[in-house]
């Protein structure tokens, strides 16, 4: 199981970090995701992080905005974003597999099997 948190609300040109706590049995060569839905519009992949090794990948449109890091001892994988924007509000999910997947695939939700509920993120102006 998956658990979002450190959603809430931000600032126009602030940051969140937000958790992802995984509890029950890990893989460890699983790849971890961090996703977004906002109303109206598609699931889109933001980041993912190898459990093993620790090897990140990032879509191009949020790269240098994000920055994507694991604690294997605590089961918890961080998404720190900065320089939130409007657009950026959303629902951020975490997702998880086991074994990895390229950068191609970690953007496809669809390659997930596990899922946590989601933290809200809005943005104010």
């Amino acid at each position: 199981q998956l658990a979002e948190s450190g959603g809430g609300l931000v600032q126009v040109g602030g940051s969140l970090r937000l958790s992802c706590t995984a509890s029950g049995s890990t893989f460890d060569d699983a790849t971890i995701a961090w996703f977004r839905q906002a109303p109206g519009k598609e699931r889109e992949g933001l980041s993912c992080i190898r459990r093993s090794g620790g090897h990140t990948s990032y879509s191009d449109f949020l790269k240098g905005r994000l920055t994507i890091s694991r604690d294997n001892a605590k089961n918890k994988v961080f998404l720190q974003m900065n320089n939130h924007q409007p657009e950026d509000t959303a629902v951020y999910y975490c997702a998880s597999r086991p074994g990895r997947l390229d950068q191609s695939g970690c953007k496809t939700p669809q390659y997930f099997t596990s899922w946590g509920q989601g933290t809200q993120v809005t943005v104010s102006s």
